[in-house]
C-alpha cells in the first residue's frame, strides 16, 4: 500500500507540505517520510489573490504556514481532444473560471491539486477549490492530517520495520 500514497490527494497541514523533500528526477516527486506524494489537500484561508489572464494565484495559511496555489483558467493546451481543433466550449475551461469566482480574501477553502515547484519553492496546481461554510472543518481537517499522518504516512516503511 505505500506505494500508492502518490495516487490520492494526501491531507496535509502547510508545515508539512512545505518540508516535503524534493527529488530531483522527471517529472519531479516529493517524499514524506520516505514515501512518494503527488497530491495535496489543503483547508485553510485565502490571504491573498492575484488574479491574470491566464491564471488565479492565491495563497493559503492553515495556521502551520502559507502555500501558493495557482489555478489555471485555459486547460485547452492540456486537453489531447482539442489540439484537433479549438472548441467554443471547454468545459474544463468554464470550471476552473467558477472556481476562481469563489477564492475571495478572508475565505475558507478547501484546495486539492498536485504538488509542484516554481521557482525552486512548492506550491499547489490546483484541480478543485470548495468553499467551506462550516468553520470546523479547519479543525477537523487537522485533526485528520494528525490521525493520518501518524497511521498512515508516517510509520516506517515496512521494510524498515524488520520481518514484517
Amino acid at each position: 500500500m505505500d506505494h500508492l500514497l502518490h495516487l490520492v490527494h494526501v491531507k496535509i497541514l502547510a508545515a508539512d507540505l512545505l518540508s516535503l523533500t524534493r527529488q530531483h528526477t522527471s517529472p519531479p516527486a516529493f517524499l514524506r517520510c520516505g514515501r512518494t506524494v503527488a497530491r495535496a489537500e489543503l483547508v485553510g484561508i485565502v490571504v491573498s489573490r492575484d488574479l491574470r489572464e491566464k491564471f488565479l494565484s492565491f495563497v493559503i495559511d492553515d495556521g502551520t504556514g502559507c502555500v501558493p496555489c495557482i489555478l489555471w483558467l485555459n486547460h485547452q493546451y492540456l486537453n489531447a481532444s482539442t489540439s484537433s481543433g479549438s472548441s467554443e466550449f471547454d468545459p474544463t475551461t468554464e470550471m476552473a473560471l467558477k472556481m476562481s469566482e469563489e477564492v475571495r480574501v478572508g475565505t475558507l477553502l478547501r484546495v486539492r491539486g498536485k504538488i509542484a515547484t516554481y521557482s525552486g519553492a512548492i506550491q499547489i496546481t490546483v484541480r478543485d477549490v470548495v468553499v467551506e461554510k462550516d468553520l470546523n472543518s479547519e479543525v477537523l481537517h487537522w485533526l485528520q492530517c494528525v490521525s493520518l499522518a501518524k497511521e498512515c504516512y508516517d510509520p516506517p516503511p515496512p521494510s524498515a520495520q524488520g520481518g514484517t
